[in-house]
């Protein structure tokens, strides 16, 4: 290849560079591995890895697929492993929960072909629900675990989990975080190795988790993990740096061993403090450890999230008699991410050095510009259908609150979490994926008064439908309302079952439910409030489950399809002559177009989507279309 030849994720091109997005250096790292079978679930921070593969599956020639959910997607990638092939699954960490029971069985069977689960955790919550650290699930599973702090190394650990999964017959785990993730960097390419794309189911008593098979796959279990454990004693990506007569040393993992070299490098501590690198957490590699910590007096453990390898190494520590004091999270945070600082701070602490900067003066400066700032809080997009829906929900329940009582709202994950805040506040509670219906079926169960729960499309097909089935066969007096925006929004737009591009495989959420013996059944336009609103009552009022599909198209896919017609946005304007600034549209909708300017209530036209809700609402009817009366 020239050097004037444009590089790609595809390209053979061994040795030379690209810059890349670091789930895109995981989906390199799999197509070089020869990858046969890919699936997975949309999830933040890992969706791009799928994104990724999904788009050259059919240029490289392997097979990729998007899943109904997590588990779903984690079987397919082991049954197409169970035949000889390489596989791959990814997900978000709270994606594992949902593919956790398979997840137990299938490191006790063992594969044939390697097969390679990616969790991306997400320290500092940015787009999760919650903080867990998934190493903990690996301890549980006997899954070993590569833990990469770079780029780079994110696409080399993917191609060295595949030849050890196929050498040791064992499920290997890539964990990122959303720092490698969405991390950007200069990747040196491998070469792209072929392998099979169809292989042949093997029979084997060890596929049947019986418990007379799985004792003896027990057994295997921890055979195969005892030599996983030695072959990590020699992995490349487990590094010491002894440095003669240093007194301090630091264990760090993952991408705290980044923070840790910039740190290191600020307080000009290189040649003074030894270093361990470990990018194989689970196993640890422990003679290495305990070597490293013979070395030193004091250690300084640096991970992101629990002390998983802190706690480890404690222990390694009291079983060979090593007294130098360790330290981890007691001066270390166990939550949100890390970063440079946070590492220089806990370095100078221990090694009595003064930080280069003063951090003082600057927390002082930034929390003066803080105070001053507008506060910018998210929320749904101008035009989002799932206003409309919220709002008609809140007027239902508000309409009924004296003969019923009040109502509880049971929210789901997705972009209608956004729903949460001022002025729609249409949650009372959300837990999980899915719990949007399960949550609401216990609520009903637990207190008297209408119980509404509401969950996305792509939602209802995770994971939505088995609640609704049991909220039909135990008679449960709730409304289940599916909001259809046809899209998988809150992710980037991926397809789903019930999603237009699935066309005439396409499965409707109404459909689902009649066929599951939902007796109330209703489809609406939330856009169409007066129509909305009397159904949501009448679902309400209903004695037994009730499910309402709101369909309309997420704003953004309707902006791009208008703009594919060639169609213009006629927005909405406010006529002064008859406007009282009572502000319900202001204050009841909470829509980013809609904003005061000069003390006076006003449509912004270059925000406004033409949806139409505030006129709708508008109680003088005030609020009318560009070049309409």
């Amino acid at each position: 290849m020239s050097e004037t030849e444009k590089l790609n994720l595809t390209s053979d091109a061994a040795g030379k560079s690209l810059f890349m997005l670091g789930n895109e250096a995981i989906a390199r790292g799999a197509i070089e591995s020869g990858l046969a079978v890919y699936a997975a679930y949309p999830g933040t921070p890992s969706s791009e890895i799928s994104e990724t593969l999904i788009d050259l599956a059919g240029e490289v020639g392997y097979y990729a697929q998007w899943s109904v959910n997590e588990k779903v997607a984690f079987e397919v990638a082991y049954g197409a492993a169970l035949c000889g092939v390489r596989a791959m699954v990814s997900m978000k960490h709270v994606g594992l929960n949902v593919a956790h029971d398979p997840l137990m069985s299938a490191t006790t069977t063992g594969v044939i072909g390697g097969m390679l689960l990616v969790n991306a955790d997400d320290p500092g919550i940015w787009s999760s629900q919650n903080e867990q650290d998934n190493r903990s699930i690996a301890e549980q599973a006997y899954l070993p675990v590569l833990e990469p702090s770079s780029v780079q190394e994110a696409k080399d650990m993917t191609v060295e989990a595949f030849k050890l999964s196929e050498k040791f017959g064992q499920i290997f785990m890539l964990r990122s975080v959303t720092r490698i993730s969405h991390a950007r960097g200069d990747v040196k390419l491998g070469p792209i190795h072929k392998t099979p794309l169809k292989g042949e189911f093997k029979k084997r008593e060890s596929n049947l988790v019986i418990p007379a098979f799985a004792r003896k796959n027990r057994i295997a279990l921890l055979e195969r993990f005892g030599k996983i454990k030695a072959e990590f004693e020699n992995s490349p990506f487990n590094q010491l740096n002894s440095v003669p007569g240093a007194k301090l040393g630091i264990i760090a993992s993952g991408i705290a061993y980044a923070y840790t070299v910039e740190a290191l490098r600020w307080l000009g501590l290189e040649d003074k403090v030894s270093l361990l690198k470990i990018g194989t957490p689970h196993p640890l590699p422990e003679k290495k450890v305990v070597q490293f910590l013979k070395s030193v007096s004091e250690i300084l453990v640096a991970e992101e999230l629990e002390p998983f390898v802190e706690n480890h190494v404690k222990v390694l520590a009291q079983e060979t008699g090593i007294v130098s004091k360790i330290h981890g999270k007691d001066v270390l945070p166990i939550r949100n991410e890390f970063s440079t600082r946070i590492m220089a701070e806990a370095i100078a602490r221990l090694s009595g050095v003064k930080m280069p900067l003063n951090y003082t003066e600057l927390d002082r400066q930034t929390a003066e510009a803080v105070a001053i700032l507008p506060s910018r809080p998210p929320t749904l997009c101008a035009g989002c259908p799932h206003r409309a829906s919220f709002y008609a929900i809140n007027q239902a329940v508000r309409k009924i609150k004296k003969d019923l009582g009040e109502r509880v709202l049971c929210g789901d994950i997705g972009c209608y979490s956004l729903g949460i805040n001022p002025p729609l506040s249409s949650y009372d509670v959300n837990c999980c994926m899915g719990g949007g219906f399960g949550v609401a079926g216990g609520v009903a169960r637990g207190q008297n008064g209408p119980v509404v729960g509401h969950m996305g499309d792509s939602t209802f097909f995770h994971s939505g439908v088995p609640a609704m089935i049991d909220a039909v066969f135990n008679k449960t007096k709730m409304t289940m309302i599916v909001l259809d925006n046809s899209a998988t929004a809150m992710t980037g737009f991926q397809p789903h079952p019930g999603a237009p591009g699935a066309g005439e495989i396409g499965i409707k959420p109404e459909d689902v439910a009649r066929a599951c013996n939902v007796k109330l059944v209703e489809v609406v336009n939330p856009f169409d409030q007066k129509k909305t609103l009397e159904v949501i009552e009448k679902a309400i009022r209903f004695d037994g489950p009730s499910l309402i599909v709101c369909r309309a198209m997420c704003g953004i896919l309707a902006q791009r399809d208008r703009r594919q017609r060639g169609e213009k946005v006629r927005p909405y304007q406010i006529d002064k002559a008859t406007c009282t600034e009572c502000k319900l549209c202001l204050n009841a909708l909470g829509c980013p177009a809609i904003i005061m300017a000069d003390g006076k209530v006003v449509i912004d036209a270059a925000q406004c989507d033409g949806c139409s809700l505030c006129a709708q609402i508008c109680p003088t009817h005030s609020i009318i279309q560009e070049g309409g009366k």
